[in-house]
């Protein structure tokens, strides 16, 4: 998924037409107008810390994926919703986080974090077995705590910078060391799934993955409660990228 966002683009609007919900924009909250000025985000001192020369780019981006969003993806969400009841919600939910398991567990192992290697694979085995491939989660209820690791994290371990701030096409908030994580993640897990190749005597690998590809990026909107908003201001990008700034601070603090 991650090394390709042209592709998730076409495969969404696949989804879109299949759910029947073409020409049903989702209805979007109005602006509220902001309670701080653009200059007050400009000038504090944690939001200049956040490196910005490609802010053309950037917003440029930022309305891209704001139309995105409005016109494919939350009409895609609203119809999953509408459709797959939310037993299944869940159990899609659970089966491609059982998924990304496998990134937590490597990245583990190169952060040289032992214990959570060792809870992060006992989860992937427990909840992959009696689970039922990942549809359940008694993992969390035996005690093993998820946890979240991916290669950004893995290279700020190894010292590397952040780099610029950078908003990607349909992934959104960036910076450019954790782009470089998203492609390197995505490699290892097309790796994988090639070596192992699941659907290789079906006849149709290809459709099967495209379809679970599809799949998982409307579970991932789905569980993103963020709405972008149509505005004329500026103030919401320098939000964002200031709240962005903050989540990074509290990941790494975690």
């Amino acid at each position: 998924m991650y090394s390709n966002s042209i592709k998730l683009v076409i495969i969404t609007v696949v989804f879109l037409v299949l759910a029947g919900c073409a020409g049903r924009p989702a209805v979007l909250p109005d602006e509220v107008p902001p309670m701080h000025t653009v200059d007050e985000f400009r000038d504090d001192e944690n939001v200049s810390r956040t490196r910005d020369p490609w802010e053309g780019f950037n917003r440029s981006m930022y309305k891209f994926n704001y139309e995105a969003d409005r016109f494919v993806l939350l009409p895609v969400v609203t119809g999953y919703e509408a459709v797959v009841p939310q037993f299944a919600r869940t159990g899609v939910s659970n089966f491609f986080a059982n998924i990304r398991e496998v990134r937590t567990f490597y990245n583990c192992i190169l952060q040289a974090k032992g214990k959570k290697s060792l809870v992060t694979l006992g989860r992937f085995l427990t909840n992959s077995t009696i689970g039922i491939g990942g549809l359940f989660d008694p993992a969390t209820a035996f005690g093993m705590r998820q946890e979240h690791e991916d290669f950004d994290r893995t290279l700020e371990t190894w010292g590397v910078g952040t780099g610029p701030f950078l908003v990607l096409p349909i992934l959104g908030p960036n910076t450019a060391r954790s782009a470089g994580g998203l492609a390197v993640d995505g490699g290892v897990r097309w790796a994988i799934a090639n070596a192992i190749d699941p659907f290789g005597g079906t006849g149709a690998s290809t459709e099967i993955e495209t379809g679970i590809t599809g799949l998982e990026t409307v579970d991932l909107r789905y569980r993103e409660s963020f709405r972008y908003y149509d505005s004329d201001y500026p103030f919401e990008y320098y939000m964002v990228r200031y709240l962005f700034s903050q989540e990074r601070e509290l990941k790494i603090l975690r």
